[in-house]
């Protein structure tokens, strides 16, 4: 972290990597309800999302604890690609390939929130995720 960072950007920068961690806790703790309470079984694609974000709680945690804006450098290549993973996954559940998907059944919709299907809330949340750290970082520049 730069040393030139005043009190009130510092303070700034560690909110931001809060709200990261927080929205990759409440992303995980989701995916854990879908599976575990709900009975919703992830498919393939789910999984991806699932390696992806689960390690962000941790990292972006010991960040906003810590005030480490450079945490970047680990959180934007799990995010970015947790958001590529997720829009396809949306995209296949759009354009109805669920008849010609071979990946465990990965287009099929099984539950709504708001609207929102499962990939679409996920790929929300590594958007978020990205732009929170994207936001500290600048801060620290």
């Amino acid at each position: 972290m730069s040393d030139a960072l005043n009190g009130v950007d510092r303070v700034t920068e560690r909110r931001l990597l809060a709200f990261g961690t927080v929205v990759a806790a409440v992303a995980t703790a989701g995916s854990l309800y879908f599976s575990e309470v709900m009975g919703l079984v992830p498919c393939e694609l789910c999984w991806y999302q699932r390696i992806l974000m689960y390690p962000l709680v941790v990292v972006l945690g010991v960040s906003a604890l810590e005030g480490r804006s450079g945490a970047y450098r680990t959180v934007l290549p799990l995010s970015v690609l947790g958001a590529g993973v997720a829009s396809y996954h949306s995209w296949l559940q759009v354009s109805g390939a669920a008849s010609s998907c071979t990946i465990g059944g990965c287009a099929s919709v099984q539950y709504r929130l708001a609207g929102l299907t499962i990939p679409n809330l996920a790929l929300i949340a590594f958007l978020l995720v990205s732009a929170a750290v994207l936001a500290a970082w600048r801060l620290d520049r």
